[in-house]
């Protein structure tokens, strides 16, 4: 009998030979019924790989990463075999599964239609509804490249081709469709209630723009229907919420065939960017961090000892100056480490934290990009700290404590993972071991819930990842604390200690918005435009009724302005009702509308963007009610 060690650290004993499902199943029915996939010993597995030897399980539902991303990927599967059906000639390439579904790039003589898509969902349906179960077999590495030429796969041909010698080759089977896959995927087509198709682009074999255009059909599926329907009432909502939409209505930011890739903002862009700025240095001043600035570019050398060169270099941009090679900068920390270096520190002036609002390039292939979600250039609120090893703890708590104010000041709730070193990590096995501990330690001590998201550190550190759930459920990776002793070992960076010797330092990278462009999208598109009135970048709008109530309005404006407060006057011979109207497509937080009454009573109707007609304030009252609203950024 195996000793089969579960989540909770119970024991199950089984029989080996048994499959993880059989093993679910000796736990309890309704897990078997719910479980996609498992960990074994750690690493992902199906639910129908057999237990030969004492380990450790975990069992994952839909509604887990690991969970989803299983039965997505079995998604990609019934698409590609609703394909073939349809269309046998069609060749078949890759078919992930990714963070909202999945999608199969397939080579087709004729792009795909709308009505073609509607075709292939209903035939995805009847493959569904015939329950069919999905067999995982394994080839010799010439019987798989026979097999992939004799059902006339030739991209197929090439990936195993690719694979390095000794590679186990895998292939999924259903019914009469058969696709090479690592796996995992959950145990039969039956479990995908409800599927849908979403839509088609354009994709190049590989994302090189030399090789043939394939058709990218992109689809969503859940194991119930109401789940779906919630999803697609959510991607109606996010439709309206889209942040590229809004920039341009708002007259926020935008971006330009001329530089894809590369955001403009306009003036009142600037001035909401302004406000996260300021808003930014006054807290960071406040938890003792100092600020700086480093270069946009720097030379070659720099980034092979910093070990950019070699693991991040096809993200770079590159440029020759009095003929030496320089690079563009995609992070900010070597730029940081010169600057540690100017001079000598004692153990006294440890922790030193340094912050700095640096602009990155990084190169994004074209169909990665994505509004001010994914863009080329982006500014980082960047932050590192240089500390002794004994300040570890104190430090990373001090930045859970900072990050999660940042993140409650917008009304935002978070969960974290634990991100361990990557297979690329420059360090020591010691120091990987010694960094991980450290960063679980912190978060255990403080009691707060986190998840292992395994190898997706940096490489030169592991990482606590912060991800935001916005107000209609989304999730947006921002905030990140990295654990490094490699930089300061790369650059032999110095401190003296009490004993009068030198001791290296370790240091901490960490970002709370991630990139100010990428923050700003997501604050557009959770508060749909209507952003708080401290950062909106109309805060008032100033309504006469009539042209004789101008002289008024000019007046009201000049004293709102002297108190601080950002507001437009609507002089315009238009009426009333049309004025307040396009004051609320606009999302001003307060229009101000006067006339005789409030003209004669030195006072102003208010109106507020969310709970309307707010009766006569004197002026006075109303500025010092708004000044307190934005002094507490209220939401």
């Amino acid at each position: 009998m195996l000793n089969i060690t579960l989540k909770d650290g119970s024991v199950l004993q089984l029989e080996a030979g048994k499959t993880v499902l059989e093993a679910a199943k000796a736990i309890s029915a309704g897990l078997a019924r719910e479980a996609c996939v498992a960990k074994v010993n750690g690493e992902i597995a199906d639910l129908r790989t057999p237990l030969t030897e004492d380990c450790t399980l975990e069992l994952f539902p839909f509604d887990s990463a690991e969970g989803k991303h299983a039965f997505w990927h079995t998604g990609s599967h019934i698409l590609a075999q609703a394909v073939k059906r349809l269309y046998p000639a069609a060749k078949l390439t890759v078919g992930p599964a990714i963070d909202n579904g999945f999608y199969y790039d397939i080579d087709i003589d004729t792009p795909f239609t709308g009505e073609d898509l509607l075709k292939i969902e209903e035939e995805m349906k009847k493959i569904v509804k015939e329950d069919i179960a999905l067999e995982r077999y394994t080839l010799p590495r010439d019987e798989a490249i026979a097999f992939a030429r004799e059902i006339d796969e030739p991209y197929k041909v090439i990936l195993i081709e690719e694979l390095p010698e000794g590679a186990e080759i895998s292939f999924y089977k259903q019914a009469d469709f058969t696709d090479l896959c690592a796996g995992p995927h959950i145990m039969s087509t039956g479990a995908l209630k409800a599927v849908k198709l979403l839509n088609v682009t354009g994709a190049y074999w590989k994302a090189d723009a030399n090789n043939k255009m394939l058709q990218r059909v992109y689809g969503i599926a859940f194991p119930k229907k109401q789940m779906l329907d919630d999803y697609i009432k959510m991607m109606e909502e996010a439709k309206r919420r889209d942040h590229r939409r809004l920039g341009r209505e708002l007259d926020l930011f935008a971006l330009y065939d001329e530089g894809p890739g590369f955001p403009f903002f306009f003036p009142k862009g600037m001035i909401l960017r302004n406000e996260l700025e300021n808003y930014w240095r006054e807290l960071h001043a406040k938890w003792g961090y100092e600020e700086i600035k480093t270069p946009m570019i720097l030379n070659e050398e720099l980034w092979h000892r910093s070990g950019h060169w070699d693991h991040y270099q096809n993200n770079m941009y590159f440029t020759t100056i009095d003929d030496g090679a320089y690079a563009i900068k995609p992070m900010n920390c070597p730029g940081g480490m010169l600057a540690y270096m100017r001079r000598m520190w004692s153990y006294r002036d440890l922790p030193l934290r340094v912050g700095e609002l640096g602009l990155v390039h990084r190169h994004e292939l074209s169909g990665a990009l994505h509004g001010l979600m994914r863009v080329r250039c982006f500014t980082q609120d960047d932050a590192h700290i240089f500390m002794t090893e004994e300040q570890i703890p104190e430090e990373i708590a001090g930045v859970i404590e900072l990050i999660d104010s940042v993140y409650k000041v917008f009304g935002f709730e978070y969960h974290v993972e634990l991100s361990t070193c990557p297979e690329d990590f420059i360090g020591t096995e010691e120091m990987r071991k010694t960094s991980e501990d450290a960063l679980r330690q912190v978060l255990e001590a403080r009691g707060m819930d986190y998840v292992i998201n395994e190898g997706d550190g940096a490489f030169y550190g592991p990482k606590i990842d912060f991800h935001l759930k916005d107000c209609i459920g989304r999730t947006w990776q921002c905030g990140t604390i990295q654990l490094d002793y490699q930089m300061p070992e790369r650059f032999d960076l110095t401190y003296v200690g009490p004993d009068g010797e030198k001791h290296r330092p370790v240091m901490i990278h960490r970002v709370a918005f991630g990139s100010i462009e990428r923050f700003i999208g997501i604050l557009t598109e959770h508060f749909a435009g209507a952003f708080p009135a401290w950062l909106a970048p109309v805060q008032v709008k100033l309504v006469p009724i009539t042209e004789r109530h101008h002289a008024y309005a000019v007046e009201l404006e000049k004293k709102l302005k002297d108190a601080g407060i950002r507001v437009e006057s609507d002089l315009r011979s238009e009426k009333m009702g049309f004025k307040i109207r396009e004051a609320q497509l606009m999302k001003i937080p307060y229009m101000l509308v006067m006339g005789d009454k409030e003209i004669e009573a030195g006072a102003v109707a208010v109106r507020s963007r969310s709970g309307g007609d707010l009766g006569v304030m004197a002026v006075d009252e109303f500025i010092a009610k708004l000044k307190k609203e934005i002094e507490d950024k209220a939401l």
